[in-house]
């Protein structure tokens, strides 16, 4: 889906990594939180529960399974050829080793030795031939079809080699495999079944409850440091934050509600820890509808809304202004908040300029879970001051799909993106949000076959600048990732990266 947005927030930094400490897992060196825990031995026969808001809508993430697939599967039941780690460092997984000719159109790689899917089969070239085919395919949902586009040919010469040759250069083709999942080839339909390579397999999963993973014992790799993990699912922060006291969970993975902060972190039996995080809330508009096709309304809007009073509003001194789609652990950030100050009497000048002295009036989509209420109905509010009129109207997941991603019928609409380096989409006209400025999309190809980081870089700032300046979206607020945890448990991800949570490193002491 969209870049990927997050969903039951559909699919579609508070502080800088740096500033954490980290710790290894026992799964290929991937960086989790030292995070919380008495010094008491750890139970490795443990049942971890983990609190979530985002449930899966499928268990498959190239059929639109959205946040809650990644979250949960992600990493824990399927790995990739890739894998990102917590830090947004890309490392070799299931690839053992691999090769670019110097064309920069094909890449070889060999697999690893002794990895076997968790029904028994042994992993081979075929299923990683076929995992890269579905993702691409017509059909699919994967929130990377497009950037995996420039796969022109996939084969499987042995059973331990696969060659793939590109259209074209791309930069970011093994940073974008880290997001393929390897399947079983002979799997069948996975929307409610799961065979993967990784350190966890599916256990049960009871639709509006629970999902279960369970140790898988023949994993390649170091075996996880519990033998289950349990997600269980809220439809509100409040009910999670009661799981969390009543010892009904043992962490939540993303906290949601900012008031109730102060009551965890003054109880030794939690830690709160806050970790980087790349999701950002857009108020995007339609920039193929009117008036939205004019950068002067757009403009006139983002200086309508006091992003920093919306910010504390909504979070309470957690978060950050971000000032374009760019988060702070991207490679092309810059500081753009300064090109989208609050002021309102800017705001009334662009309006009349663009022929709207009196303002106009335009349907908000909106999800209708937290925080989107207070934040739209805030937007609301500071666009009235300056003459627009907002109807507000509630929307659930599934419609945003449909009406929104797939149909592009909407005025604007609140949404998140999760992912990091997402301000690519900017250079597809054929996106949902519709943005079309010829010179950012030659921008964003030439990035994508630049020769070196330092040239993709340069090209994306280049970006970065032109779609702030253009309010291409307004971009509100980077969220924070703040976890909260019972005291005894560590070695969970710090860090809110593209909505996985690698469960393979937690530890519960007994």
């Amino acid at each position: 889906m969209s870049s990927t947005t997050r969903t039951r927030r559909h699919v579609l930094p508070a502080v800088t990594a740096a500033a954490l400490v980290l710790a290894l897992t026992a799964c290929g060196g991937d960086p989790v939180g030292g995070s919380g825990g008495s010094t008491g031995a750890y139970d490795p026969n443990a049942t971890v529960t983990i609190g979530s808001l985002y449930e899966p809508q499928n268990l498959d993430n190239t059929a639109g399974g959205g946040q809650g697939v990644t979250e949960a599967l992600h990493g824990n039941v399927y790995e990739g050829l890739f894998r990102l780690t917590d830090t947004g460092k890309t490392e070799p997984l299931l690839a053992a080793s691999h090769q670019v000719s110097p064309d920069g159109l094909t890449y070889t790689f060999t697999l690893r030795d002794g990895v076997t899917f968790h029904s028994g089969k042994k992993l081979t070239s075929a299923d990683v031939k076929h995992s890269l085919e579905r993702v691409i395919a017509p059909d699919s949902q994967s929130a990377r079809k497009k950037n995996l586009s420039v796969i022109k040919t996939v084969t499987a010469p042995d059973p331990k080699t696969v060659t793939v040759t590109l259209s074209q250069k791309s930069i970011s083709f093994v940073y974008n495999l880290s997001y393929v999942w390897i399947v079983n080839a002979e799997a069948g339909d996975l929307r409610a079944a799961a065979d993967g390579t990784g350190p966890f397999e599916l256990g049960n999963w009871t639709r509006g409850s629970s999902l279960g993973l369970d140790r898988f014992t023949g994993y390649w790799g170091a075996k996880a440091a519990s033998k289950k993990i349990v997600l269980r699912y809220f439809k509100d922060a409040s009910a999670l934050n009661n799981a969390l006291l009543s010892k009904g969970v043992d962490l939540v993975t993303s906290q949601q509600s900012p008031d109730a902060l102060d009551r965890f972190k003054k109880d030794p039996a939690y830690k709160v820890t806050e970790g980087a995080s790349t999701t950002k809330l857009l108020l995007a508009f339609n920039d193929k509808a009117e008036p939205f096709t004019d950068v002067r309304v757009r403009r006139a809007v983002a200086a309508a809304i006091d992003d920093k009073k919306l910010l504390e509003s909504v979070w309470g001194g957690h978060g950050k202004l971000i000032g374009s789609m760019v988060p702070p652990t991207d490679p092309w950030y810059e500081d753009l908040t300064g090109t989208d100050p609050y002021d309102p009497a800017l705001a009334k000048r662009l309006l009349t300029e663009a022929g709207h002295p009196d303002g106009f009036g335009f349907t908000l989509q909106t999800p209708s879970y937290d925080p989107h209420p207070t934040a739209a109905t805030f937007i609301a509010s500071q666009l009235a001051a300056v003459g627009i009129k907002v109807k507000i109207e509630p929307i659930t997941p599934d419609q945003w799909y449909t009406k929104v991603y797939k149909n592009k019928d909407f005025d604007a609409t609140l949404q998140e993106h999760v992912n990091d380096r997402d301000l690519v989409w900017y250079g597809n006209p054929d996106f949902y949000w519709g943005y079309d400025n010829p010179q950012v999309t030659k921008w964003v190809e030439e990035a994508e076959r630049s020769s070196t980081p330092a040239e993709q870089t340069e090209l994306l700032k280049r970006v970065n600048r032109t779609t702030a300046r253009e309010a291409a979206s307004e971009w509100l607020y980077l969220y924070p990732q703040i976890v909260v945890a019972d005291s005894r448990v560590s070695g969970y991800p710090l860090n809110g990266l593209n909505s996985q949570f690698h469960a393979y490193g937690i530890k519960k002491n007994r």
